[in-house]
């Protein structure tokens, strides 16, 4: 019995080091050269763009400005903010959730690469766009089917017909108000889409337990979006909208999904924004932090991005794969990570 039981821990713990070789092989490790964009007085960008000429990136921060890197020797500038009525003496470098109604707080980001136009998904103001030289941005839309938007969350969008894909998280709580939002396990939000040629917003789908992140596979034939209280990635496909959108589940998760993000090969990135303990292995104590995955179109795991039990990466909300970097995200952290893909 003792040398069975000593073959079966045997055997146990070999599988467990094939494992981790396995898992090395597929995970992204953390370079030596791994560095960061530090913000000047500003927080939590929390989702990355580059513009139509791939100058950038741009992020969204906690003040309600969308800020450009300029490089090393100029830094951060202030591109574009999205409130009508923003007091910069009040709003700079704020950090305070409860002023976001006025100064405005930008989530989803994206450059239409064919008229340069940035487009916002501010979580107050509702869906934005600005032009290529900045400024303050536009109202598009704020409300569908008479209900107002509460917390306009991401984007995609498709440039052959320039259709705009997003999420409004929750048709009851705003931003600032998440905590109740989860605690009511809101089902109020949906999947929205918004005709720049029409001016029409149009609800695909209603019902969603905080839809958060969004992106369109390479040929726009299909959506994924993150549903995140489900802890799940959802697939709408597109080609047959007559009769209605249905989705599919794309990928079950462990953690809260965020942001997705589509990188030129057609793959997804998807940011890990919760559980930052880690995940426990009772048997052996091994503490996995995945903070990113990457998917290939039909849901199958390529890469990870390993948090090293917060140690590395504490809070992450996008991962954006651009020029053979990622940039990293975060909706709470003065920085943009960065490290080689």
């Amino acid at each position: 019995m003792k040398m069975y039981i000593f073959s079966v821990k045997f055997l146990a713990i070999v599988f467990f080091l094939l494992e981790n070789v396995i898992r090395s092989y597929q995970q992204l490790p953390i370079p030596a050269n791994y560095h960061q964009m530090d913000l000047h007085k500003a927080s939590g960008p929390e989702s990355i763009a580059f513009d139509c000429k791939n100058e950038g990136p741009y992020v969204g921060v906690s003040d309600g400005r969308i800020l450009k890197w300029q490089g090393l020797n100029l830094g951060w500038k202030e591109f574009a903010v999205t409130s009508p009525n923003r007091d910069k003496k009040v709003c700079d470098g704020a950090t305070n959730i409860d002023l976001e109604p006025t100064c405005g707080r930008p989530l989803g980001l994206k450059f239409n690469r064919k008229t340069c136009d940035l487009y916002i998904a501010d979580a107050y103001f509702g869906l934005l766009a600005v032009g290529p030289n900045g400024g303050k941005a536009r109202q598009l839309v704020a409300s569908a089917e008479g209900i107002p938007f509460k917390l306009t969350n991401a984007l995609d969008i498709d440039t052959d017909t320039g259709m705009i894909y997003f999420t409004d998280s929750s048709n009851t709580f705003q931003r600032r108000h998440i905590f109740l939002s989860v605690m009511s396990f809101d089902r109020t939000g949906r999947l929205l889409k918004y005709d720049p040629r029409t001016k029409q917003v149009t609800v695909m789908y209603k019902g969603l337990a905080f839809p958060n992140g969004v992106a369109l596979s390479k040929d726009n034939s299909f959506l994924l979006v993150a549903e995140s209280m489900k802890m799940r990635i959802l697939k709408f496909n597109l080609g047959n909208e007559g009769n209605g959108y249905v989705f599919e589940q794309f990928v079950q998760l462990s953690r809260t999904p965020d942001n997705v993000k589509r990188n030129e090969k057609g793959e997804f990135w998807v940011g890990l924004n919760s559980g930052r303990e880690g995940i426990q292995d009772d048997l052996f104590g091994f503490d996995m932090d995945p903070v990113g995955i990457k998917y290939d179109e039909d849901g199958k795991v390529l890469k990870q991005v390993d948090g090293n039990g917060g140690l590395t990466f504490s809070s992450v909300s996008e991962i954006e794969e651009f020029n053979g970097e990622l940039y990293i995200g975060s909706v709470l952290k003065p920085y943009v990570g960065i490290l080689s893909a």
